[in-house]
């Protein structure tokens, strides 16, 4: 299994950093390995959403999300072309007026893939992900 974690500090309510976050169409705008997202199903406060991604190469997955508004979002595998299970979440937490977020997410791959390898998949975007929302905040938020 390959799990990755950081938490940060962005200058914006939880409420504004929750829109920015849950607006999934939104991501191929500022996440660049994002190609695209769509949402599949939405029921009983879970949303199944598809997303295209590239890293290293183009692959599809679909993910539930759950969605505790302003406060966190988790997620849970449905079904993909690499990955065999793939969990995580969102965490955040009001500073006045400033957002603790907490980004955490496990996956493992449906082929062998090399420890080392897996890591790097599930961690590689991850500075370039988090300075994305840095930018992304700053450009709608000022």
């Amino acid at each position: 299994m390959a799990a990755a974690t950081t938490t940060e500090v962005f200058p914006c309510t939880p409420e504004q950093f929750y829109a920015i976050i849950s607006d999934y169409e939104k991501y191929p705008e500022f996440l660049s390995e994002v190609k695209s997202c769509k949402l599949i199903e939405n029921k009983g406060g879970k949303k199944l959403m598809e997303f295209e991604v590239s890293v290293i190469k183009t692959f599809k997955y679909r993910l539930w999300i759950t969605e505790e508004p302003s406060k966190k979002m988790s997620w849970t595998f449905d079904s993909g072309d690499i990955f065999k299970t793939s969990v995580g979440s969102w965490e955040l937490a009001d500073l006045g007026g400033k957002t603790q977020a907490k980004y955490a997410v496990e996956a493992t791959f449906k082929m062998f893939v090399p420890g080392p390898v897996a890591k790097a998949l599930v961690n590689v975007n991850l500075p370039n992900m988090m300075k994305a929302y840095h930018e992304r905040i700053k450009a709608k938020y000022g």
